[in-house]
């Protein structure tokens, strides 16, 4: 089953010597295996927000993975010297600084890369990494659409190159434990899961269109995304909640709960329906230039029947179940049901009160996603760098690409305001020309994600 559904892949023949970009150098895949005692030299590209996070777990992993982070890139350039201070601090070597992401693909010493920049600049940035031959990191959602999501499949194919997509919850000892218990019939036959984003976030503002700052590289900024005049309220951070940079929450926090669902309902396949809807509450639209829900309820439904629920919740809000969970997952079987937050998790036996097995107590490494390093997940990817096998990952381009689907599925949904049908194995919508436009985007010359990787 799952090869008849991956069979869009298999039209990945083809050799190298593809131009990267129009940028000028051939892809060789000489970084696709690397000997377990040699150094792996890493550049992180997007280093403010989450990059932060990439910076400190390569810093972490000096010593005793013989890792050595000797590039930082960033379009705005006034986080080099603050970054680059940082990891002279940690490691005692000055890392390079450079601008232009193509620069660091044409570095023959650069092994790896990872990705932190705004998601529109994830696929079209994995796929010229791909091609220069360089292992990639890459944050969630691993695209910003569901066609870049496969052509970042086929890069990685081609290429012969590892592609880890920032699901860590794939590496916390204790969120796999659960999902072993869930898949081995601990609750039953799980029927439902039950993704939860609780995140408040006020208002913004507005502003008016303005000059970019002199630091900003901003063309290079939008990338593949169509053209606009600046504006400081689109860019950092802010760019979550503008379509043509961001997916919203949903699409935002939303994909790690998405990611936990789909593993503890064991779905390696995408939905054959979805339906969202929602909207922006408690804020005058008048007063806040956000274009993405604040409030959404999705609906992905399987073959099988089996429900994937999803709630962004971005006002003041309670949190849910026993662990008072406010970002996490609950999963109902027909023998009880499992909470999941964080890295704790709890089962309970039908209607008892009291849990019957649950994790054993919190690591104290694994803290929220966004204030660890969670060097497990990257420990992973360096060693399936090393192992020369896309199956050591723990969340390889393919398993990244199917839970952050789902979200960009319930937001076409809700952005066209009805339920839609799906064909997982064409990656299509049924008879719905108007949904299939929105799997993809226009992209802006010269920075197109191609049909041909």
């Amino acid at each position: 089953m799952t090869q008849r559904r991956d069979f869009i892949k298999k039209s990945l023949i083809g050799g190298t010597g593809l131009a990267i970009g129009g940028i000028g150098f051939s892809a060789k895949s000489y970084a696709s295996i690397i000997g377990s005692n040699d150094r792996i030299n890493v550049a992180v590209i997007g280093i403010k927000g989450r990059g932060v996070s990439h910076i400190n777990a390569w810093c972490d992993l000096k010593n005793s993975h013989n890792v050595r982070l000797k590039t930082l890139c960033d379009v705005d350039e006034q986080f080099f010297d603050p970054r680059a201070k940082t990891v002279l601090e940690k490691t005692g070597i000055k890392p390079l600084t450079e601008w232009d992401m193509r620069k660091v693909l044409e570095d023959k010493e650069i092994d790896a890369v990872s990705f932190a920049t705004p998601n529109h600049w994830h696929a079209l940035g994995t796929i010229w990494a791909c091609q220069a031959g360089k292992h990639v990191y890459v944050e969630k959602p691993s695209s910003h659409n569901i066609w870049e999501g496969r052509k970042m499949i086929e890069a990685s194919r081609k290429y012969n190159v590892r592609v880890q997509v920032g699901f860590q919850n794939r590496s916390i000892p204790n969120v796999m434990e659960a999902m072993k218990f869930l898949h081995d019939g601990g609750i039953g036959e799980v029927n439902i899961a039950r993704g939860l984003c609780i995140k408040p976030r006020d208002s913004f503002g507005i502003a008016k269109d303005s000059t970019p700052p002199s630091t900003l590289h901003y063309n290079r900024w939008l990338g593949p995304a169509p053209y606009r005049a600046y504006n400081e309220k689109r860019g950092h951070y802010n760019w979550h909640w503008f379509w043509d940079t961001g997916n919203g929450d949903t699409g935002n926090q939303g994909p790690h709960q998405f990611d936990v669902a789909r593993w503890g309902l064991n779905k390696n396949e995408h939905p054959v329906s979805i339906f969202s809807s929602g909207g922006i509450y408690g804020i005058d639209p008048s007063e806040c230039a956000q274009e993405t829900p604040n409030t959404q309820i999705s609906i992905a439904k399987y073959q099988d029947g089996k429900i994937l629920e999803f709630e962004t919740r971005g006002r003041y809000s309670n949190s849910e179940a026993g662990l008072g969970i406010k970002v996490g997952n609950i999963f109902y079987g027909n023998d009880g049901y499992l909470e999941i937050d964080g890295d704790t998790w709890k089962a309970y036996r039908k209607q008892e009160k009291e849990p019957f097995a649950g994790s054993k107590a919190a690591s104290n490494e694994v803290a929220s996603l966004t204030g660890s390093s969670n060097t497990e997940h990257f420990v992973n990817f360096l060693d399936a760098i090393k192992s020369g096998k896309h199956e050591t990952l723990h969340c390889d381009i393919r398993e990244g690409h199917y839970s952050s689907a789902v979200p960009f599925l319930a937001n076409i949904s809700y952005r066209l305001g009805r339920e839609l049908k799906f064909m997982g194995d064409y990656e299509k919508f049924a008879n719905d020309l108007e949904a299939d436009t929105m799997l993809s985007r226009v992209y802006r010359h010269p920075y197109i994600v191609p049909t041909e990787v």
